[in-house]
């Protein structure tokens, strides 16, 4: 009896085991997917792409929405080229729906607000936002830009924003190189941003 139990126990432990193996890869597909290097808009030097980090950027989000992803069920990748243009993606998986919501909602506020911001916090500084429309994409996607240039040292840079939502998920990707509006990618952006979006889940 002992070794017909001990037998039991045995199999039941390794069917346990196999389980385990069998739901892992189930489990690690549920987190959201982000973009490879090779989906960001095409440039003259191939792009490069770090893992994937748990939190938010050392800066706390990205240009002009500080601290506005919150770190919890959040994570991102960078992305860089040889030349000075590069990007960022940052993921969350918001509580509820409705939180996914408000998070977007609170985005594309500060995003197309973003302009009149950094002038009023850099005096000198020329800084123009824009909105380029929603993109029809899971549950939406919205596309804005940033033209900043600071006279005084003649510098002038070009940032692309978008923020999407798949259910609970919200992605926001930016890019930005030195330049104009008129440099930018803004039709392979919205790919990018599309791309991006679809992969969440």
């Amino acid at each position: 009896m002992n070794k017909l139990r001990t037998a039991l126990a045995t199999a039941a432990a390794a069917a346990l085991g196999l389980a385990a193996l069998a739901t892992a890869p189930a489990q690690a597909a549920a987190q959201p997917a982000f973009l490879a290097a090779s989906q960001m808009p095409p440039s003259s030097t191939p792009w490069t792409a770090t893992q994937v980090f748990t939190g938010v950027p050392e800066n706390g989000g990205v240009l002009c929405a500080p601290y506005k992803i919150p770190a919890q069920n959040t994570r991102y990748r960078e992305f860089s080229t040889e030349l000075d243009t590069n990007g960022v993606q940052v993921t969350t998986v918001a509580r509820t729906e409705a939180d996914a919501v408000k998070l977007v909602d609170t985005l594309r506020g500060v995003l197309s607000g973003c302009g009149p911001l950094l002038e009023q916090q850099n005096p000198g500084l020329q800084a123009v936002s824009a909105s380029h429309g929603k993109l029809g994409v899971e549950e939406g996607a919205w596309v804005y830009s940033l033209d900043t240039a600071d006279p005084q040292i003649g510098i002038s840079d070009i940032h692309l924003f978008s923020v999407g939502r798949d259910g609970r998920t919200v992605t926001l990707v930016r890019w930005g190189q030195m330049g104009d509006l008129e440099d930018a990618p803004l039709t392979a952006f919205r790919t990018t941003t599309k791309t991006a979006v679809n992969k969440l889940h």
